[in-house]
């Protein structure tokens, strides 16, 4: 038996995936397409969802819904909850997310709570749906999309990092709360990607590698570990940060910042 079959009867009949339509999102859509898993996408913007969904379906055989919708709101959550029932969903990939720069001051307070909903408020209410129920199957699988910044505090990503945060504690405790149900618990925390984020967020990440490269660790990791850092920047500050104190990381992350915001200083 193959390890793509082992990992699709774990794991499958189908995966639900948010922030599909580009991204590292659109690229766990592709990796899981491949792996002959029907998948549930999840985006606002419906073309390029269902363009995706198209091609994936003629390239793979797979089944694929669009869910073009908001998940900032209770209503578009319902939406993914909705349009779930009565699937075999056995893995939920929560990429859907985005990022804040610059002075917390000057940005916009609706902007930085349109990104708590999205990046926390969203992330914990369709974890705890997807987490029931793969509880009560027994098996299943969630992956969650950490950040490099999320092991401190980012003067100029404060908000950003703080969300990553909590992402990152919630996918360390929920895992072992997981692990007895059968149910595997990832939490993803990469570096720059080469990605429609940082034009969003308004930062300048220079040469990242591409979101296909988080989204194949991140499935080879699932199951076998609690936290993956996926690309050379990723590592490298993971590694030497390790061996600073906090407040000696804030500094470290305070001039990364820095860097990759400077179009905005």
């Amino acid at each position: 038996m193959t390890s793509e079959t082992l990992f699709a009867q774990h794991y499958g009949a189908w995966a639900v995936v948010t922030g599909a339509s580009e991204g590292i999102g659109e690229a766990f859509a592709r990796e899981l397409g491949a792996l002959k898993l029907n998948l549930v996408l999840v985006a606002r913007r419906y073309a390029l969802l269902d363009a995706l969904a198209k091609e994936l379906t003629k390239v793979h055989g797979v089944q694929v819904k669009v869910v073009a919708t908001d998940l900032t709101t209770q209503a578009g959550r319902n939406a993914v909850i909705e349009a779930c029932m009565g699937l075999n969903v056995g893995l939920h990939v929560s990429a859907a997310g985005f990022g804040t720069s610059g002075s917390f001051i000057a940005n916009s307070l609706e902007t930085e709570l349109e990104m708590l909903a999205l990046n926390c408020a969203a992330v914990l209410e369709l974890a705890w749906h997807f987490s029931r129920r793969f509880a009560s199957q027994k098996r299943g699988g969630i992956i969650f999309l950490s950040s490099v910044v999320a092991f401190q505090g980012v003067p100029r990503q404060a908000n950003y990092a703080a969300s990553k945060a909590y992402v990152q504690s919630f996918a360390e405790g929920l895992r072992i709360e997981l692990k007895p149900h059968g149910v595997d618990v990832l939490s993803v925390a990469p570096g720059p990607i080469a990605s429609g984020f940082a034009a969003r967020s308004e930062i300048d990440i220079g040469k990242a590698p591409a979101p296909a490269i988080v989204a194949k660790a991140a499935l080879h990791c699932l199951g076998k570990q609690s936290t993956l850092r996926p690309g050379f920047l990723s590592k490298l500050l993971g590694y030497s940060l390790n061996l600073l104190p906090r407040s000696g990381r804030v500094l470290v992350m305070t001039q990364v910042a820095k860097g990759m915001t400077k179009k905005r200083l």
